[in-house]
């Protein structure tokens, strides 16, 4: 225990005087919140991984309480993050050994994040039981948002997002998926507060506690009835293309051109359709080397048919002043636009430190690492006069930046190559990530994969059309376009991002004094 910091003694649990229990404890609530995620959907676990870690941790040393949220991020990571391994082994032609040890590199610096802001949280704290219930929403809030943005960033299973089907879905087009999980957190800290003032026969306060963080949950169910924005009578027809192209064979230069005829057959009777969407490198060739393919589909196209595909793209870059590749995506026909990739994956599409890194092991060699990041501030592209916000991939994983980009746009749109992940619970979580965007903008969105999950995710996060996993298939359906912006578009993640700065700043020995450590 620390000479300098005083703890909550009195709180003391079973949980957390036991140290294997305590260390199982919040393993288990990791793995937890993994299980709130798709294709789970067991979103009331969410309060209850609080709880359990709350048990285990508020009478802790802020040293010990390094180790405790480190443990908590392993559970999570562990058991939600762990799909990185196909990727490594089974396409990134690395041994299983070494596979593993990536693995656990990458869960294991993941879990930092939550090492270092449960540190951070009892230093704040100090020795009031009180401090650390008040302050721990926030703490949670912000290591969630400096996990998504942090050299490039990780915003992958904020606790949040299992509500596209919980009861404070409601609440996303207000706060965003950051609020939501600011508003888990409460809920699990209270009923932590609610037990210990049960414990010590303050029922009146523990019923008026239980009140306060319940009631949103009973209120934002009736907040989905709202329309905030305004949605087209007018239906835009759409196909989009799931190629199921096998991985191993995506960049294999001998089939380059059966993967074209292949999407070019699946679209034989839908060139009339308004809108058209291949998936996230459907043209595996750079742009300037692929004029006949787009003017075979431009002479393909009706006249009032738009296709939208993923595309490299090479040529000279303002943004660093030489030749380079882009990951983008490209309106042909009756639209106009191209969009470069902004928010690269690490080593998936960019590797870091490549001078040092590049030849060592062949997960740092896959094909199409040497993207450049695409310029800040780009535009929508245009589709039958339709303003389309597209989102490649792992971009539609961070929450202000799809809400900032997609301000007075008409429809969202991404594409993706999931294909990395084999049939793991990563492209079902990805999907839900997506679910979610719509709803923080109240706009429909349309998804297309290589193989899976391609689907139409309506205004209000529901998916009205998909189609299975690892199938060569083509959705077909309506989408409508929306005007105006929500509230989350306006302020983005601000709000409750300040809010749990004020917590920090305030709610210190000052305002909460020693004495409310114990509670005796």
């Amino acid at each position: 225990m620390s000479n300098n910091v005083e703890t909550p003694q009195g709180l003391k649990t079973p949980l957390s005087s036991h140290r294997w229990l305590g260390v199982a404890s919040l393993l288990v609530a990791g793995a937890l919140q993994t299980l709130t995620f798709a294709p789970y959907f067991l979103w009331w676990l969410g309060p209850v991984s609080v709880l359990l870690i709350l048990l285990v941790a508020v009478p802790l040393a802020p040293e010990k309480l390094f180790k405790a949220g480190w443990l908590t991020g392993l559970g999570l990571f562990g058991t939600g993050a762990s799909w990185v391994y196909i990727s490594i082994s089974h396409f990134g032609n690395t041994s299983i050994p070494v596979s593993v040890l990536l693995t656990i590199g990458f869960v294991a610096g993941l879990a930092l994040f939550h090492a270092i802001a449960f540190w951070f949280w009892g230093i704040l704290a100090k020795g009031s039981a009180v401090r650390r219930l008040i302050l721990f929403p926030a703490i949670w809030l912000l290591g969630d948002w400096l996990r998504g943005w942090l050299l490039t960033g990780f915003p992958w299973l904020y606790m949040g997002t299992a509500h596209t089907d919980g009861p404070l879905a409601g609440l996303a087009p207000l706060i965003g998926v950051h609020g939501i999980t600011f508003w888990v957190t409460v809920t699990g800290a209270a009923l932590y507060g609610a037990w210990w003032l049960i414990r010590h026969l303050h029922h009146v306060a523990a019923a008026v506690t239980l009140v306060v963080a319940v009631t949103p949950w009973l209120f934002a169910p009736t907040l989905n009835r709202i329309d905030w924005t305004d949605i087209s009578t007018e239906p835009t027809t759409v196909a989009a293309m799931q190629g199921n192209i096998p991985q191993l064979m995506k960049w294999d230069p001998e089939f380059l051109k059966d993967q074209i005829v292949a999407y070019l057959g699946m679209t034989e009777e839908h060139w009339e359709t308004d809108l058209i969407l291949w998936p996230e490198t459907a043209i595996p060739i750079p742009h300037n080397q692929a004029g006949k393919i787009i003017e075979h589909i431009e002479q393909q196209l009706g006249e009032n048919s738009t296709l939208i595909t993923g595309i490299p793209w090479y040529g000279f870059s303002d943004q660093i002043e030489d030749f380079t590749f882009h990951n983008s995506i490209m309106a042909i026909g009756n639209g106009e636009g191209i969009y470069h990739k902004q928010k690269l994956v690490p080593f998936g599409e960019y590797v870091p430190l490549q001078g040092i890194l590049r030849g060592l092991i062949g997960f740092f060699d896959l094909p199409m690492s040497d993207f450049t990041r695409g310029p800040e501030y780009q535009g929508p592209l245009i589709a039958n006069g339709i303003r389309v916000m597209p989102f490649i991939c792992y971009e539609v994983a961070y929450p202000d930046f799809v809400a900032f980009n997609s301000r007075n746009t008409d429809l969202l749109l991404t594409i993706s190559n999931d294909g990395w992940f084999g049939d793991s619970i990563g492209p079902l979580q990805h999907l839900q990530i997506a679910r979610m965007r719509a709803l923080e903008t109240g706009r429909y969105m349309l998804r297309g994969t290589n193989n899976g999950v391609t689907a139409i995710i309506d205004n209000r996060g529901q998916i009205t059309t998909t189609i299975p996993h690892f199938e060569r298939a083509t959705l077909t359906g309506e989408v409508y376009t929306a005007s105006g912006n929500t509230p989350y578009m306006q302020t983005g993640s601000w709000p409750v991002l300040t809010l749990a700065i004020i917590l920090v700043v305030f709610v210190r020995e000052r305002v909460i004094p020693p004495s409310s450590a114990t509670g005796s």
